[in-house]
Order: structure tokens, then sequence, then C-alpha cells
């Protein structure tokens, strides 16, 4: 996967563990409790395509996940590092996303976002998603 510029598009692999976790520390907004080599592997075992990484230059730029389980299409960690944001790299990340729901027959997408992460909420709403307020997000440790 490609964009017309320098930025490529691919599928994270078992190797990218660890970048992909450093990166998150330094470019994404909040943490997940899956935020560990343990966790980024699970996600690669049982979806190999899942996560989605932008590299400029052989440099990790930006991520996002896009799950599916065959019933919703799920997005998470968008994250895109400070020094390349407003470049289009979010832009790009949520359209190869979007084209692996629309191929695995996705419906709607769901996005995790932070409620303080206001910055999120506009690149979100340039993109077309709209705030969805009858939904509460309920969590539990398990």
């Amino acid at each position: 996967m490609s964009t017309p510029d320098d930025l490529r598009i691919r599928h994270a692999v078992p190797a990218d563990v660890a970048p992909v976790l450093a990166f998150w520390r330094e470019a994404a907004e909040g943490t997940s409790i899956s935020d560990d080599p343990a966790g980024v592997g699970r996600l690669l075992a049982r979806d190999p395509e899942a996560l989605l990484l932008a590299e400029r230059g052989g440099t990790l730029v930006g991520t996002v996940i896009a799950g599916f389980d065959g019933w919703r299409c799920s997005a998470y960690r968008l994250a895109v590092h400070p020094a390349h944001r407003r470049q289009g790299i979010a832009t790009a990340l949520l359209a190869a996303m979007e084209d692996r729901f629309t191929a695995l027959g996705g419906r709607r997408v769901d996005a995790m976002v932070l409620e303080a992460n206001t910055r999120a909420h506009g690149t979100w709403g340039a993109a077309g998603y709209i705030r969805e307020d009858r939904w509460r997000r309920w969590v539990k440790p398990v």
C-alpha cells in the first residue's frame, strides 16, 4: 500500500512490536492495558493485517489499528509523530483503514477517541466521523 508521495503504509510484523510501543509512548495520547509486547503480539497473531504503519524514509511516522471481528469495524491507536503532523499522514492511514474494512465487508467504523484529546476530535471530524453521544464505553479488566 502506498500513497502518491513518499509515504508508505504497510501491515506491522512481529519485529515491529518494540518500535511501535516506543512510538506510541512518544506520539500517542494516553495508554492502554494492552500496550505491552504480549498485547501487541496477540493482536498481530490474531489479525496480522490489523495494525497499519505509516513510514517515511524507513521511519515510523504513524499508526492505526483497524480491528474487525466479523461484526464491527473498530479503530484504535491513530497516532502521528508530532514532527510529522499536518502532512496528510492521518488521512492516508484512515483511508487505508477504511479500504481494509470495505474489503472485509464492514459497514460502520467505531473509533476510540479520548474525550480530552481535542486535537484528535478535529482529525476524526475532518475525516467525516461524528461523535456518537448515545453510547458509552463500559470496561472491566479481565
